[in-house]
């Protein structure tokens, strides 16, 4: 079913190509999108994994540049019966995590420098676990196609805008032309979002079982929301369908937004843990993941911002990536 899924929402996204081909072209534009589009997903699928981590600016390291980062997804890896993937690190202060790969022995998985200095360890192993269950679930290939697909929807509408119009029975009407430009970008963020949602609900799941801890990545979940949310990100600025890749929203628009609500991300992980708690905060009541230990700080009593406890709290000033601190 999920494979099927996948083939009729690629076969939609190609079919809006056509469309916008037809719509600036005629006939032949059509044909020169069908070709384009198959090029397009030919190429995007050997090379999934070069598109993003290009995207992002991403770096490649190992056991010797951030030993405790790869070891522990070594370590996730093999809980989760997959093979080593590659790692990176993106150096933005932006938090956010996300994976990629045609498939498990293809795969790469990447945090942002923003999430290792927010999180702490246990937080931080449970969001690459998420990253994990959606290259066990087989996730990173059609979300990358997607992304790839859906920026170039966009660009052919804008490339419509000033080459979508003139005479001959083939060319399209120009108000037609214009209602496309803005109209594609909008069809292709529908399809996104009929991938995304269900399956985010899925890699935490499988996160969850890989790390062993829900609460871990419910916890994780409800820190980085905000200011993923907040936080400038070159990489969707430039191109809006790669927000679909995150763990949680980036700085785009509700409009392109893709993922599920975070407070029922986290309602459901803390049903997999059997524990949750209702933080009343001043905008109203809040569902937000229990801390792992069993008494709460008093740094923040009294306040309407839910206190972190001091365990799970990062040491400041320092980086995750350095070798002290998670020891």
């Amino acid at each position: 079913m999920n494979g099927l899924k996948t083939v009729m929402l690629l076969s939609a996204l190609t079919a809006l190509f056509m469309g916008l081909g037809y719509l600036f072209g005629g006939a032949g534009g059509a044909m020169l999108a069908l070709l384009v589009a198959a090029g397009m997903n030919l190429f995007t699928f050997w090379n999934a994994d070069r598109i993003v981590l290009r995207m992002h600016n991403a770096r490649e390291v190992d056991a010797g540049s951030a030993p405790q980062f790869y070891r522990m997804i070594e370590r996730l890896a093999h809980n989760a019966g997959l093979p080593m993937p590659r790692v990176y690190i993106v150096d933005t202060p932006a938090p956010n995590a996300f994976a990629t790969g045609r498939n498990p022995e293809n795969a790469a998985v990447a945090a942002t420098a923003g999430l290792l200095d927010m999180l702490d360890e246990d937080e931080v192993a449970a969001v690459m676990a998420h990253e994990l269950g959606h290259v066990r679930n087989r996730d990173t290939l059609i979300m990358t196609m997607v992304a790839t697909i859906a920026g170039a929807i966009s660009m052919l509408a804008n490339f419509g805008l000033f080459f979508g119009h003139g005479g001959g029975e083939d060319r399209p009407n120009p108000v037609a032309a214009i209602a496309a430009v803005f109209m594609a970008p909008f069809a292709a963020v529908i399809v996104q979002m009929a991938i995304s949602r269900t399956r985010e609900y899925g890699a935490d799941k499988a996160g969850a079982e890989i790390c062993g801890a829900p609460q871990a990545l419910a916890s994780a979940l409800s820190k980085i929301a905000g200011p993923a949310a907040h936080t400038r990100n070159p990489a969707v600025e430039r191109n809006p369908a790669a927000a679909q890749l995150y763990i949680v929203p980036s700085s785009v628009s509700d409009l392109f937004s893709t993922h599920p609500a975070t407070e029922k991300r986290i309602a459901a992980l803390m049903a997999m843990e059997g524990a949750s708690r209702i933080v009343r905060h001043a905008s109203g009541e809040h569902l937000e993941a229990a801390p792992h230990s069993p008494a709460p700080s008093s740094a923040n009593a009294g306040g309407n911002r839910p206190s972190v406890p001091s365990s799970r709290k990062s040491t400041p000033g320092r980086s995750a990536l350095d070798p002290n601190r998670w020891r």
